[in-house]
């Protein structure tokens, strides 16, 4: 089994900046991916951003992209969610995932987070 602990959401304003931490721990040599999914009300989960622990590559999707940057940490088993220029159409609960293959949709995920909030006011 793998633990993944979320951190550094909250209230900030359009235009602002965040950063989220997602803390890894227990099998975590399975995982191949981690990334970022997040989930407005009333919609479904989507991808965020994906990154390879080995390799490091990361994608996004076309809404973050040139906005938000995922980054890894494999010394601490920690990934990270720069969200710059924050929108308030970003205001969702984010949630760290992990797989053992590469990720892009939520069927792909083997493990999740269990959120963190992220509102961006006008």
């Amino acid at each position: 089994q793998v633990q993944l602990v979320e951190s550094g959401g909250g209230l900030v304003q359009a235009g602002s900046s965040l950063r989220l931490s997602c803390a890894a721990s227990g099998r975590t040599f399975s995982i191949l991916t981690m990334g970022w999914f997040r989930q407005a009300p009333g919609k479904e989960r989507e991808f965020v951003a994906g990154i390879s622990r080995s390799f490091g590559s990361s994608y996004y999707a076309d809404l973050v992209k040139g906005r938000f940057t995922i980054s890894r940490d494999n010394a601490k088993n920690t990934v990270y969610l720069q969200m710059n220029s924050l929108e308030p159409e970003d205001t969702a609960v984010y949630y760290c995932a992990a797989a053992t293959t590469i990720v892009t949709k939520a069927d792909d995920v083997r493990y999740w987070g269990k959120g963190t909030l992220v509102t961006v006011s006008s």
